[in-house]
């Protein structure tokens, strides 16, 4: 097992302990399907790779661990405007990231937009206010896609 999945492994058990939650093998299963993530995902997605781990898992199960995972600053939610919610692992020593999401697919980009953490602080800093969250998100479509009806960025 790598250094830095052991690492948020611990992470998650320590949080867990820390909050007064139970530390389960479908938590630690969930975890374990995120981790071979490498791409956005949703909970029903999440869902099926965790049930392969542990059949045991339910959808309840997922939706109470999502939070649970946010809350441990492992995850990030992204919300692209739709009926459901995208999730992708969250790296700690990341800078900042922005959403490009391509409006005929739906495939989302992550770009690095560390200024925006910087703008955040000041603005809030000018109001005398503690910066909670903020996001920037930028919604485009496809010129081949207009073209041809075929968007090359088309998730696989």
């Amino acid at each position: 097992m790598s250094t830095r999945k052991e690492s948020i492994q611990q992470h998650f058990q320590a949080f867990l302990t820390s909050q007064g939650h139970r530390i389960t093998g479908q938590r630690l299963a969930i975890l374990e399907a995120i981790l071979s993530e490498e791409k956005h995902f949703t909970a029903d997605t999440l869902l099926d790779k965790a049930r392969a781990l542990d059949d045991s898992i339910s959808r309840a199960t997922i939706y109470r661990t999502l939070p649970l995972l946010i809350e441990a600053d492992l995850i990030r939610e992204v919300d692209v405007g739709k009926d459901y919610k995208y999730y992708m692992l969250h790296d700690a020593g990341q800078s900042f990231q922005a959403q490009v999401i391509c409006s005929d697919c739906d495939k989302i980009f992550e770009m690095d937009a560390p200024f925006m953490e910087w703008y955040g602080r000041t603005v809030a800093e000018r109001l005398k206010l503690k910066v909670a969250s903020q996001r920037l998100q930028v919604t485009a479509s496809c010129p081949e896609w207009e073209k041809t009806g075929i968007c090359p960025h088309t998730r696989s």
